[in-house]
């Protein structure tokens, strides 16, 4: 392994050759260099004699590119600096926020993307006189992608040592870094919590032992050549904490005597471990049959009450529109129809199902609407329902083409639509969540291949059960009006709240990514409008059939190409989803740490894990959270409240849902104060879809002594 390794960083030289080295050799704080921005992050410039300073690495990265932790992983090299520093002065070692997994091909590296910040400490004896202190560092780094490209930079800071007495509070771009960033680092093991080891057949056992269930976590070893990194790592959920089986490295030839580094739980937290040889205690018992059966009815009934979220209404007006079509077709063509409109559901889960599981597998943390944290899905997305309101309304008829496309294709034509309704019902479908469903997709993610698919076609068939119900129900069906002139107005009412949901998908888009996200979208509204124009000008004909084909082509490079340049993430999303209705400013962006902060301070914390592509949660936001009455609740009970956002992929979020069963949004979460009732109280879950009443209900059933709280921090 180290071998390849070093073949790996050797190629990498020679590929990048010596203009990788184009790195700013100024003496400045900061440089940029090939992918990514490198700069000395000091917060106070002022050092005090015989007090710590402290200072930090920071890179920015371009994205898709990373640099490495300590621990590179499979492949890879950490950054190393080298201090010139005024006599008296020394630097302490970097300290290493949490990695991330980072699969390559067959390897698995460890390492940062987006930004990330080395802080350290400098030491500054009480006999350093004042006056100027310049710190100078020279720093390297490998950064990769497919291929990695050493740099390196020269950074000085003109920092003096000077009294601190009387000194403002200290502020400016390095101190919001330092800030923002500092919170990352994993923390030392939780006061009693113990963490030990023993080894197996195939590599190790590994609890820790914290005091309370836990039910997702990830170790990155802080020695090579211990583990296998790219073997997915098993954890099994104990009512103290947990276990993971961890498989050896092939090349490890004597057990170690410690297990060292840092075990990432759910909602982020991060802590450096060094587990020793011991007996591991039993895991929680595997999943009954009873379990699994009770959380696929809920599944059931949940893909049911899915039907009536507004994610999957705009569907039922087109499924609405072909029972009427097919209300005077013969009985079994009607069960033909509900039957490839099921299979269409049923296999799109499974797709979903499998995409999902198999990221998760890679090391991803996703959960349930994961593809709408993508901006060329959500421009796909809007393209293909635009395209499909204007069929409806009139600018083309679909069938007209296929149909000059083969003949043999048109009487299948009715069936295929079934099937691909289908399939539109559930992508438009997973940005909501309904009651019921929530707590089983959570638990389905958290099983075996075989019972996460058991549970996620429970839930599709509850999805196509009312259709379905209607097409095997002859009596019901007559009671649909007779098909005549007035389903052509029908049909284009239809293209009513299509089009609402294409201006939905827009304003997400402009939400995460940006005005420019927002020009290629139109412009790929304007290609497929061309594309229809054309469909409808020449129906039925071969050429402009291909004409038109060929304008989609070019409108879906259009969108992927676009909107991969020029979508740029919007930041502070948090701020700005959470500033709207009563009480909007009161909001606060989530975090692990804020949560414990505010319960430990004697408030109770309610989370609102949401989206801006969630149509539930918009809806709850409206309905109840952002109402007078619950908003005055909320302040008598003296609750702080936390946004989640998870509009944009986070790790953080992610695992924090994990952890409360759950896998998308919304999720409502309300927790007591630590001074009222202890520390070990369990959040309560409130319900998917909210009303006024349910949250009163649950704040006035916090603890008295929660609720008496004064006091805001």
């Amino acid at each position: 392994m180290r071998c390849f390794r070093f073949l790996l960083v050797l190629f990498a030289v020679f590929v990048s050759g010596a203009a990788a080295y184009a790195a700013s050799m100024s003496a400045s704080a900061s440089a940029d260099a090939k992918h990514l921005h490198v700069q000395l992050v000091v917060p106070e410039t002022v050092l005090s004699a015989g007090e710590p300073a402290d200072i930090g690495l920071y890179f920015k990265l371009e994205s898709g590119w990373h640099v490495y932790w300590k621990n590179a992983g499979d492949s890879g090299e950490p950054p190393h600096v080298r201090w010139t520093l005024p006599d008296g002065i020394t630097a302490g070692e970097f300290q290493y926020p949490a990695p991330k997994r980072l699969p390559l091909g067959p390897l698995m590296d460890f390492g940062y993307e987006d930004e990330v910040l080395f802080p350290l400490t400098l030491s500054v004896a009480k006999t350093v006189k004042p006056g100027p202190a310049p710190l100078h560092a020279k720093v390297d780094w490998l950064v990769c992608r497919e291929v990695c490209i050493p740099g390196k930079a020269e950074l000085e800071v003109a920092a003096t040592v000077g009294d601190h007495a009387g000194k403002t509070a200290a502020s400016g771009p390095d101190v919001e870094i330092y800030k923002r960033l500092l919170g990352r680092l994993p923390e030392p093991s939780p006061q009693g919590a113990k963490a030990v080891f023993e080894p197996t057949a195939t590599g190790f056992r590994l609890a820790f032992l914290a005091g309370q269930r836990e039910t997702s976590a990830q170790f990155f070893p802080a020695d090579q050549n211990i583990l296998s990194n790219p073997t997915p790592q098993t954890v099994s959920p104990m009512a103290t904490g947990l276990v993971l089986d961890l498989k050896k490295d092939p090349n490890m030839t004597a057990n170690p005597a410690q297990l060292r580094g840092v075990l990432e739980l759910s909602g982020g937290r991060a802590y450096e471990i060094a587990a020793v040889p011991g007996s591991v205690p039993a895991a929680a018992p595997p999943t009954t049959a009873g379990d699994a059966f009770r959380a696929a009815g809920l599944a059931f009934l949940g893909g049911m009450i899915l039907n009536l979220m507004p994610c999957v209404f705009p569907v039922l007006f087109i499924k609405g529109l072909s029972l009427v079509q097919a209300s005077g077709e013969a009985q079994h063509k009607q069960r033909g129809h509900g039957l490839v409109y099921t299979a269409g559901i049923v296999v799109s889960f499974w797709v979903l199902v499998g995409a999902l599981l198999g990221l998760r597998a890679a090391g991803a943390t996703l959960g349930w609407g994961f593809q709408f944290q993508s901006p060329i899905f959500l421009g796909l997305m809007a393209g293909l329902l635009f395209f499909l309101g204007l069929s409806l309304a009139g600018q083309f008829e679909i069938g007209l083409t296929l149909t000059s496309a083969g003949g043999s294709l048109a009487a299948k034509q009715g069936y295929a639509g079934s099937f691909f309704t289908g399939v539109l019902a559930v992508i438009v479908a997973t940005p909501c969540t309904a009651p019921f469903m929530g707590a089983a997709v959570g638990f389905a993610l958290a099983q075996s291949a075989a019972v996460t698919f058991a549970i996620f076609t429970a839930l599709a068939l509850g999805l196509a059960a009312p259709y379905l119900l209607l097409t095997f129900q002859p009596a019901w069906t007559k009671l649909l009006p007779r098909p005549g002139a007035w389903m052509e107005v029908l049909k284009q009412a239809t293209a009513v709240p299509i089009f609402a949901t294409v201006i939905w998908l827009a304003w997400v888009l402009a939400q995460t990514r940006g005005a420019e996200s927002v020009a290629v979208l139109l412009t790929v509204f304007l290609l497929l409008a061309i594309a229809g124009w054309i469909m409808g000008r020449w129906p039925a004909r071969r050429i402009p059939s291909v004409a038109a084909g060929l304008v989609i082509v070019f409108t879906i490079a259009v969108c992927v190409y676009g909107l991969n340049v020029f979508a740029v993430p919007v930041v502070a999303g948090n701020a700005a989803t959470s500033a709207s209705g009563v009480g909007g400013a009161r909001w606060e962006p989530w975090s692990q740490a804020a949560v414990d902060k505010y319960r430990a301070a004697g408030r109770p914390v309610f989370v609102d894990f949401t989206a801006s592509w969630c149509l539930s949660c918009q809806v709850n936001e409206r309905v109840a959270l952002r109402t007078p009455e619950v908003d005055a609740a909320f302040r008598k009970a003296n609750v702080a409240l936390l946004k989640a956002d998870w509009t944009e992929r986070d790790d953080a979020i992610s695992q924090a849902l994990t952890a409360l069963g759950r896998s998308g949004v919304p999720a409502y979460v309300l927790y007591s104060s630590n001074s009222a009732t202890g520390s070990g109280d369990a959040p309560v879950l409130l319900p998917e879809a909210l009303t006024p009443g349910i949250v009163i209900d649950a704040l006035s059933k916090l603890p008295a002594a929660t609720s008496a709280s004064a006091g805001n921090l």
